[in-house]
């Protein structure tokens, strides 16, 4: 039980272990605690931590070590100190550990234990050797410790107690232990707590924090506190202090105000005149600090890992924008400060969330203050939620661990509705289940977050990363912060001023009146001694020097600095003291009677007192508030201060009151933090460290701080844990190079954000709009010049608002998040006002005006020194003391008040823990009570008990966590931004300017589809247009005089990718997907069902024989069970026969005729074939052509997804393959499709004969709309816009006579595109990336399967010459992404000796037959071609730049790179060829020659004298054959040194090459 009422001399504090009688009588006076009772029963039970050895042997502490260790305890404190139960639980956890030593080692090596246990090295104590071991244990403490002996029961031993007691015998003992030890039954004990001192500390940190409120207010108001008052006036020898004050007012009345009112007018007046000015008065800019952008960092890397995840709980591909609400504690300060801190921040405007013009009424949106109010504002949030889902919501719990309730048990009475508030709110359903809600808590102290019964996994928690990690210093910071452990440190020996002191003399005044007052509690004590001293000091300071004895030396120190301070500085800046006093009627107390003192000494214009209470604002006088608006230069007439921090350099004592503080940030000029208030009877670590955290401070370290203060190097954790994590590591290198140099903080820029463009309507002016955004209506005032603002280094006020300009790369970067995070640099400065502070931008005086300095101010010094910290002696004791490896003991005490230890048998905590083994202790080691919000976050054996979107971030106190995470809001916006934009390539067309300029136009403007008659007009452009082919050779097509200027110069081979331009574009709804799209719409489409069960599918093989390769081709589908309705399979076996075709007649709006092809490699994730959203949800048959060797990938990344899977001879081919044999099964398709068909009575030729070949990179697609509304036909204006894919294939689908052309294609997109491209609607010209292809017609024109580069361009010139019809739609185009893995890249020509990676140049890859060459790992096709491309002019040296005589090419486009010419001709019967007659050439290709290349074809050409030939063979045989076939020798010279082979070995089949020249 626990009775409310606190020691009076004949109390105890009574902890009994075993059974315990009843009392009874007056027992008010006694304290029952079951405290000892838990620990000795907790010590009892074995540690979890050794059940693992599997240990039956080991033996719990037996009960009478235990108690006889509990009496050593008590032995070896001092009078002064109180026993703590984390000591004692220390203490048995060595005694049993030491005792046992052996027997664990012998578990951990798991000897084999053949013999019996050995004895423990110390014998057991037995119930009888206990009382005589503990009073001769207790015999050398001159009586602190008492030992009754009792044999039948506690009852006697305490009536023996309370008998001396009354006698007066105990009034030096501290503890009496009476013990019960009677042979037959277990041992009962008890300890009764007969010191005063220590009975009142432990008494009373047995109340909960509202009992303490209760029972100070109920002191308060019952008038017991007055015999106290009474007992003051009793101590001053002139009689009571008020008289005194009285009498010194009224001699002093006239004089004093006089000097004073000149005193504090000075500053204006001189000011005026340009004289005395101080110029040590500077607000901090909001800056954000490498640490900051670090930690932003960590936070959005833990974001993407969540998303990367195989758990599907966070999809980042699916929102567009972000929004977010922060919850603060009801303070009014905070929530102010948190406003201000957002304003200043501009994320409102960087997330697209306000426009400009900013109101507070805006900003308060997006703050919650969690009082009774809190609940309306929440339930915005949460429908804002539902109603947005592309929308992530982050909701920032700051301070997270302030109200930690659970809802169901609120201590409190109901009268107090915040409490459980943040469990109602953050744990509501709604939260939890909201896919796009992430709560991220932010706190200085996360114990209580870090339970057994957490909702935050260990993985999701972020730490501040520590400055120095083995004395190296990882962020190049201007300031140094100082933090607990550094306050310590200042305490060790070599640091002349301790920053942490206690006030003995105070201490033993206190002492003094509790045993006079037995009743008051300890606070009301305090509270009035201190209230004294405050009140004697200023007496002193103003002259009354016979109170200096009624003062400790403490107190007199600060209250003459406090008063002097503002007279030694010409503006009259001062100090702050913040005086801690956490029960709110105490504070009021304190307030009232140093504000009378204040009065009747006549210093009410020389600082301000000023009460702070959590619940309501600022209140300070007009006369301060003027000093504070000439300051800050603030012209806002109804200007008040709102945070603490806007009392910068005002000279004050602020009462902070309130049971703790709520995160409310203190100004610089802070100097002295007195806590000596606090309350000391309640040690919990979360407790004491956010009171020390008041006084945390950043500290310049550009000005070296006195070693009195500081060591120039801390060595120390925030956390005051040494060592640092490998992630915090890790990170601090990707943060430096962020941090801008000091020069470019202080260049005012604007804060801009990139826009990308917008593909939904990219009309031709879609440039990248960026626009500067401004924050007030109000004009900013002009900066000072460039001199003025090097010699004042900006002192621009606090009000000037920050602006930010993030430079993100530029659109031809790779798309990579991380990135554009880490390249997004920042530079800081300031401009307009706010409502918060309507000061304009300013900074000292231009003018070179004479500054008088009358002596200096002590806000010079504020900024290298932290503030002096003064505590309790108890606390002092706890902070000071450290153990064996360095650790303080506050921080093994309980962390939280609203969670217990698991065990009292746990490991010790040590220094050498980081952030992070910290909190997997304390999640080892803890376990809620039941008024905590985890209590019921359980679930036995299943480890899903955490939030898949909870993250915590934990940091010191003050140390920049709200600039943080707002600058993370600021990445993660810019990273979502970058997830919905891609670039694409965007280059002009090559060979412009070749074209044959015609000025017949074939079709009008605004034609849908091309007419048959007219189309076969269009003469073919041989001329390649697309830039992708910039270093491709040129295709002759008659006479044109090409001058070398207009050829681009060769680029090198790696810049082919890295330098192509790209623009970045939004993503449209009409986009193709790769993998790490997921919204809710696809989910079936992409074969994911809920229960993450891939889909079924089966693999069907298909053969089919092909003459030219004179074999049977098999071929592999993997069809998934939902696309078998695509294909027909034999009834009784099941076996594929074909893939269904429509009819040409057939009509739907619903679904896509022509079967799709992809050919794809190396791009499983990167691939964009989700074309869900493309297809705008229309039927349509998709296949993936993959190599057998990545089967199973493409498999597991698509599993809906129909596959062709290649050859396994085809492994290492190019493109040309895959094309080949698309087209060829496709064929093969048709046949068998008009067979199936005929029979049920449908014509061969209504089979619909077209597929689409596209590529693997074809992300959006886009319609030119045409206006010919003008006067005259020629006028017209055009738009384009993003369509769909759908919309393309059914309107090119539904040409007219669209089975006579056999090549259907599009434009390639580009923002360059001219009106002259578009004026013609339909090209006959080479057609690349996405084509519709008629297998029918060019039923005998192949794609060379050899190919790997360029073989698009040489099919389309076999068509052309075939005589079919090639049509380009100029009025839709394609936009292809910049994919940066894959496709092209994945061949890798490497050598096969060495496994070591050499670069091989092109010129290396052909050699001379039967050389000792390095033999290269490639393909022959892909050595020759590489070769072709750099190294051709070996071959053709007179073609080189002579595009007048180009190279003669028979039956195929090879490229000999850009500085050569290429003429096509076909050697086919019936083939359309250019007119050669009037052409020279200056070469001759033949490659891989068939039988239709006679001697009498090539006889037509005319050649260049000394032009040269290149014969290209599978063998050095048929090389020898073809020359006399054709019989080459006639008109060209052979030497047996000109010939060659491509470096690969023989079981590669190398090509082999013959040159000669022409005679």
């Amino acid at each position: 039980g626990s009775g409310t009422s606190c020691s009076s001399p004949d109390t105890g504090s009574i902890y009994s272990h075993g059974n315990f009688p009843y009392l009874c009588g007056n027992i008010n006076d006694v304290i029952v605690s079951p405290l000892l009772y838990t620990c000795y029963r907790n010590s009892q039970s074995l540690s979890r931590a050794y059940e693992q050895y599997g240990a039956p042997t080991i033996q719990p502490i037996s009960e009478e070590m235990q108690l006889l260790l509990t009496v050593y305890y008590l032995v070896q404190l001092a009078s002064d100190q109180v026993p703590l139960i984390e000591d004692l639980e220390q203490i048995f956890m060595r005694s049993w550990r030491e005792s046992h030593l052996s027997e664990i080692r012998q578990y951990q090596q798991m000897i084999p234990q053949t013999f019996p246990q050995v004895p423990s090295q110390i014998a057991p104590v037995t119930s009888a050797q206990l009382p005589w071991l503990a009073g001769l244990a207790a015999s050398s403490c001159n009586d602190s410790v008492h030992i009754i002996e009792c044999s039948y029961s506690l009852a006697e031993g305490l009536s023996e107690m309370f008998k001396l007691l009354i006698e007066g015998k105990l009034i030096k003992t501290n503890y009496v232990v009476i013990i019960c030890a009677s042979r037959n039954r277990a041992i009962d004990s008890c300890i009764v707590i007969t010191g005063k001192y220590q009975a009142r500390v432990l008494s009373e940190g047995m109340l909960t924090p509202s009992d303490y409120q209760k029972e100070v207010n109920y002191q308060l108001v019952t008038g017991k506190v007055e015999s106290l008052g009474s007992f003051f006036s009793t101590l001053c020898p002139e009689g009571d202090i008020d008289l005194l004050l009285e009498k010194f007012y009224q001699e002093n009345q006239g004089h004093i105000s006089s000097s004073l009112s000149a005193s504090a007018n000075k500053s204006t007046a001189l000011n005026g005149t340009g004289a005395a000015v101080c110029t040590s008065y500077e607000i901090e800019r909001h800056q954000i600090r490498p640490f900051q952008l670090a930690v932003a960092q960590k936070l959005l890397s833990h974001i993407c890992s969540i998303a990367d995840s195989s758990t599907q709980n966070l999809d980042l591909g699916s929102f567009e924008k972000i929004d977010f609400l922060i919850c603060v504690p009801p303070s009014e300060v905070t929530y102010q400060q948190t406003l201000f801190h957002l304003w200043h921040s501009g994320i409102l405007l960087e997330l697209g969330l306000e426009k400009q013009h900013l109101t507070k009424q805006k900003v308060e949106q997006y703050v919650l203050k969690l009082d009774a109010e809190a609940q309306i504002k929440f339930k915005v949030f949460l429908q804002n939620s539902m109603q947005n889902p592309h929308t992530l919501f982050v909701l920032i719990h700051d301070h997270a661990h302030w109200d930690l309730m659970s809802a169901m048990h609120s201590l409190y009475p109901q009268a107090e509705l915040s409490t459980g508030l943040v469990d109602r709110l953050l744990n509501c359903r709604e939260v939890k289940e909201a896919p796009n809600i992430v709560t991220l808590h932010v706190t200085s102290f996360p114990y209580a977050l870090q339970t057994q019964h957490t909702h935050i996994s260990p993985y999701n928690e972020i730490h501040w990363p520590s400055s120095y990690s083995n004395g190296v210093d990882l962020y190049h910071e201007n300031k140094k912060y100082f933090g607990l452990s550094e306050f310590i440190e200042s305490t060790l020996s070599g640091h002349s001023i301790p920053l942490l002191r206690y006030d003995s003399s105070f201490e033993a005044m206190v002492m003094a009146l509790g045993k006079r007052f037995p009743r008051l509690h300890s606070a009301v004590i305090r509270t009035f001694v201190l209230i004294q001293h405050y009140s004697a000091a200023m007496m002193a300071v103003c002259g009354l020097s016979q109170m200096k004895n009624y003062t400790s030396v403490e107190t007199l120190e600060i209250t003459q600095n406090l008063i002097n301070s503002s007279r030694q500085c010409p503006s009259g800046h001062g100090l702050m003291v913040v005086l801690r006093i956490p029960c709110t009627p105490l504070a009021a107390v304190a307030y009232e009677r140093l504000y009378n003192v204040r009065e009747r000494l006549a210093l009410e214009d020389n600082f301000e007192i000023i009460l702070g209470n959590p619940n309501s604002g600022i209140t300070i006088g007009k006369h301060f508030v003027e000093q504070l608006k000439v300051w800050q230069k603030i012209e806002d007439v109804d200007w008040r201060p709102q945070t603490y921090l806007e009392l910068e350099g005002l000279p004050c004592i602020l009462i902070f009151s309130g049971m703790d503080p709520q995160g409310e940030s203190l100004p610089r000029s802070l100097r002295y933090c007195d806590l000596r208030l606090i309350n000391s009877s309640s040690l919990v670590r979360t407790t004491l460290e956010q009171e020390l955290g008041l006084a945390a401070y950043f500290v310049s370290s550009e000005i070296h701080t006195e070693k009195a203060v500081v060591n120039d190097v801390l060595e120390s954790d925030p956390e005051k844990l040494s060592s640092t994590d490998n992630e915090d590591e890790e990170i601090a290198t990707e943060g430096t190079a962020t941090s801008g140099s000091t020069s470019e903080k202080r260049s005012p820029m604007k804060r801009e954000r990139s826009h990308s463009h917008d593909s939904a309507s990219s009309s031709l002016s879609s440039k990248a709009s960026s626009k500067s955004l401004t924050f007030c209506s109000e004009p900013s005032p002009p900066l000072v010049t460039a001199g003025d603002r090097e010699k004042q280094k900006q002192k621009v006020d606090k009000g000037a608002q920050t602006a930010i300009s993030k430079h993100l790369p530029s659109g031809n970067e790779q798309p990579d998040t991380k990135q554009s995070i880490k390249s997004a640099q920042i530079s800081i400065t300031s401009s307009s006002s706010s409502p918060f502070s309507s000061s304009s931008s300013s900074s000292a005086p231009t003018h070179n005006s004479f500054i008088l300095q009358t002596s200096q101010c002590f806000m010079t010094k504020s900024s290298k020194q932290p503030p002096i910290v003064f505590l309790p002696k108890l606390v002092y004791d706890i902070i000071t003391s450290t153990d064996s490896s360095g650790l303080p003991k506050s921080s093994s005490l309980l962390p939280y008040h609203s969670v217990m230890w698991a065990s009292s048998f746990r490991p010790l905590m040590s220094k050498m823990m980081t952030c992070t083994e910290q909190s997997l202790y304390y999640r080892q080691w803890t376990v809620p009570k039941p008024i905590h919000m985890d209590y019921n976050n359980r679930n036995e054996g299943r480890m899903d008990t955490f939030h898949p979107r909870r993250l915590l971030l934990s940091g010191p106190p003050q140390i920049g966590k709200t600039g943080a995470y707002l600058q993370f809001l600021s990445i993660l916006s810019r990273m979502l931004i970058r997830l919905t934009e891609v670039d694409v390539y965007d280059e002009e067309e090559i060979n412009i300017n070749i074209k044959e300029e015609s000025d017949q136009c074939y079709h009008q403007p605004g034609d849908t589809w091309p007419d048959l008659e007219t189309f076969k007009k269009i003469p073919f452009d041989y001329t390649i247009h697309d830039p992708k082919y910039e270093d491709a050779s040129l295709i002759c097509s008659k006479l044109q005089t090409v001058n070398s200027e207009d050829r681009p110069i060769s680029r090198r081979q790696e810049d082919m990718y890295t330098h192509r331009q790209t623009t970045r574009m939004r993503l449209s709804k009409y986009a193709a997907y790769n993998t790490y799209h997921h919204c809710e719409q696809c989910h079936q489409y992409m074969g994911f069902n809920p229960r993450y069960q891939l889909y079924e599918s089966t693999l069907h093989a298909f053969a089919f024989s092909y003459s030219m390769l004179g074999e049977e081709i098999q071929l592999h589908f993997i069809i998934p069970k939902s696309k078998e309705h695509h294909f027909v399979f034999s009834q009784p076996g099941r076996q594929l026969e074909s893939m269904r075709l429509p009819l040409v007649t057939d009509k739907s709006e619903d679904f896509i005729k022509s079967p799709t092809f992809t050919p794809t490699t190396g791009r499983h994730e990167h691939g964009l074939f989700n074309l869900y959203h493309a297809m705008d949800g229309a039927s349509h048959l998709h296949v993936l052509v993959v190599k057998e060797y990545e089967m199973a990938i493409y498999k597991k990344y698509w599993p809906n997804h129909i596959m062709l899977v290649l050859p396994s001879i085809f492994n290492s081919a190019g493109v040309g393959a895959a094309h080949f044999l698309i087209k060829e099964l496709s064929y093969h398709n048709l046949e068998l499709e008009r067979n199936r068909q005929e029979e049920l009575g449908i014509k061969p030729q209504d089979i619909w004969p077209f597929i689409v070949i596209s590529d693997d990179s074809c992300v959006m697609w886009n319609a030119v709309e045409v206006d010919c509304s003008g006067d005259r036909k020629s006028d017209y204006t055009w738009t384009e816009r993003n369509v769909s894919l759908k919309h393309i294939l059914q309107r090119i689908e539904a040409t007219p006579n669209v089975t006579h052309y056999a090549l259907i294609g599009m434009r390639k997109w580009s923002t360059k595109t001219n009106t002259s491209e578009i004026k013609e609607p339909f090209s006959c010209c080479h057609v690349h990336d996405f084509i519709m292809l008629n297998v029918d017609l060019t039923q005998n024109v192949q794609y060379n399967q050899n190919r790997f580069t360029c073989d698009d361009v040489d099919f389309n010139l076999r068509v052309h010459s075939a005589d079919l019809l090639i049509c380009r739609f100029n009025h839709f185009s394609v936009m292809k992404k910049q994919i940066a893995v894959g496709g092209q890249r994945s061949f890798h020509i490497k050598s096969k000796v060495s496994d070591i990676p050499v670069s091989i140049s092109p010129a290396q890859y052909i050699c001379a037959p039967d050389s000792k060459h390095t033999f290269l790992a490639a393909p022959a096709q892909l050595l020759l071609e590489k070769y072709l491309q750099y190294h051709s002019h070996r071959f053709f040296p007179l073609s080189l730049k002579n595009y007048r005589h180009p190279v003669l090419s028979v039956d195929c486009y090879l490229n000999l790179g850009p500085q050569i010419a290429v003429c096509y001709v076909s050697s086919r019967p019936h083939s359309l060829n250019i007119s050669s007659s009037g052409l020279t050439f200056s070469g001759l290709l033949l490659y891989l020659c068939d039988s239709f290349v006679v001697a009498s074809f090539l006889k037509k050409f005319h050649f260049l004298k000394g032009a040269t030939l290149c014969v290209i063979c599978q063998d050095r045989n048929s090389l020898r054959q073809t020359v006399v076939r054709l019989e080459l020798e006639d008109e060209w010279q052979f030497r047996l040194r000109d010939e060659f082979q491509t470096a690969n070995a023989k079981e590669d089949r190398p090509l082999f090459f013959l040159t000669g020249r022409h005679i």
